[in-house]
């Protein structure tokens, strides 16, 4: 396991999210006493190809957006959506405009497309070798895809 303050970190190939699609990702980063605690992630693609980056939690209960239903979006696609509580999420902004934490938003993360990857922004993150995912028998829509540059 290695450690340290990594400027940018590539999570996945752009194009294996499609337009108009999401994926969860779940990463460890460094709290500032210096230990690894979960970060579950989801990048959502727009029809347009712009990428967005939110911590995957509700702010209204703290639980994965793909919770319960399994997938992070309204029937016509155009909005995130809170499997558990209904939420709905502008995929733009994380603002919610509707449900339990009307007004509250997602919290984003800064996220740029270099050479072909997605890649994860300011966040000091944790390669964690072999170790085994604390997500996988919560939630099988979670995916570990971690590829330092």
């Amino acid at each position: 396991m290695s450690s340290g303050k990594v400027e940018v970190f590539a999570v996945c190939a752009a194009d294996s999210i499609e337009p108009g699609d999401a994926r969860a990702f779940s990463l460890s980063r460094i709290n500032e006493a210096g230990e690894s605690r979960p970060f579950p992630i989801v990048i959502a693609r727009t029809h347009a190809n712009g990428y967005f980056g939110y911590v995957n939690s509700c702010p209204h209960e703290g639980i994965w957006l793909n919770f319960g239903e399994g997938n992070f979006f309204t029937p016509d696609r155009t909005f995130l959506k809170c499997g558990r509580h209904g939420s709905i999420f502008e995929i733009e902004t994380g603002l919610c405009i509707d449900g339990p934490c009307k007004d509250q938003s997602l919290e984003p993360i800064a996220l740029a497309v270099v050479d072909g990857d997605v890649c994860l922004c300011g966040v000091a993150l944790v390669e964690e070798d072999g170790m085994p995912n604390p997500f996988d028998e919560l939630d099988d829509t979670m995916e570990i895809m971690i590829h330092p540059d």
